[in-house]
């Protein structure tokens, strides 16, 4: 091993839940991949959910080509990410990578991920042909990735300050019935779908509304601890290719 960073939040200190582990050579990272996805962490009741960094120094050369990558959605809670990987490498032989996205606090599959391709035509016959097919219990939505730049995913994730959720939270006490949350910080290509993606997880939701032009969101849900656990959960993640910052939104029944 050449080295190991636990990636950790900037205000508390605290670990953001996942880090990195860089091998001297590609075959015993591959095989370390292989043997240890799925077992138990030492000491824990929770499995080692591993996939291959997107930004490692031997990666470099793909930044600059496009990033092949599809959103995959409407995925059931026991999807892993070896099992996608077989549902799309089995037809796909240039597929490079797959992540199924994991709340970091629950540790539960957020109920989305990415495929990467190495071929363009094979990504584009997978938007269309894997669309509806079955992986475990329930059909695949295929969508097209909003492309991230990748060196910047490791500081959007540590730039979640803890702070932020703390003072979102506190704004609510003034009107418990409200139960819409304002997204702040939205990527101007996330369509009102992919916004509800995330939230719907949380419970039902009454609205989605994005005003055009104003990098801003409105999610409303029909249950407030179904709103607060939203708030909590997704305040600092991120949604297309850009961190959201959530706050309570105006209450529509409150309309000063």
């Amino acid at each position: 091993i050449s080295s190991i960073k636990v990636i950790r939040n900037k205000q508390t200190g605290l670990s953001e839940g996942y880090g990195f582990v860089e091998f001297f050579s590609h075959a015993t990272a591959e095989k370390v991949l292989q043997n240890y996805s799925g077992i138990l962490m030492p000491n824990m009741e929770q499995p080692f959910r591993l996939n291959w960094a997107t930004f490692s120094m031997g990666d470099k050369h793909s930044e600059n080509g496009p990033d092949l990558s599809i959103f995959v959605g409407d995925l059931a809670a026991d999807v892993t990410d070896s099992l996608l990987h077989e549902t799309f490498a089995s037809k796909y032989p240039s597929v490079k990578a797959v992540k199924v996205v994991i709340d970091a606090n629950t540790g539960r599959s957020k109920g989305y991920g990415f495929v990467r391709f190495g071929d363009d035509t094979e990504r584009s016959l997978a938007m269309t042909e894997m669309n509806g097919v079955y992986c475990s219990s329930r059909p695949m939505r295929i969508g097209a990735a909003t492309p991230r730049k990748s060196s910047s995913y490791q500081q959007q994730y540590s730039l979640q300050g803890g702070y932020a959720s703390n003072s979102a939270s506190s704004q609510s006490d003034g009107d418990s019935s409200n139960t819409t949350i304002f997204v702040g910080g939205l990527d101007p290509n996330v369509t009102e779908e992919d916004l509800r993606q995330p939230f719907s997880q949380y419970g039902e939701i009454v609205s989605v509304k994005i005003p055009v032009g104003k990098g801003c969101g409105f999610v409303q849900f029909a249950g407030r601890n179904n709103a607060e656990e939203a708030l909590q959960k997704l305040n600092g993640t991120i949604i297309g290719k850009q961190t959201v910052r959530l706050s309570w939104g105006r209450n529509p029944t409150n309309k000063q």
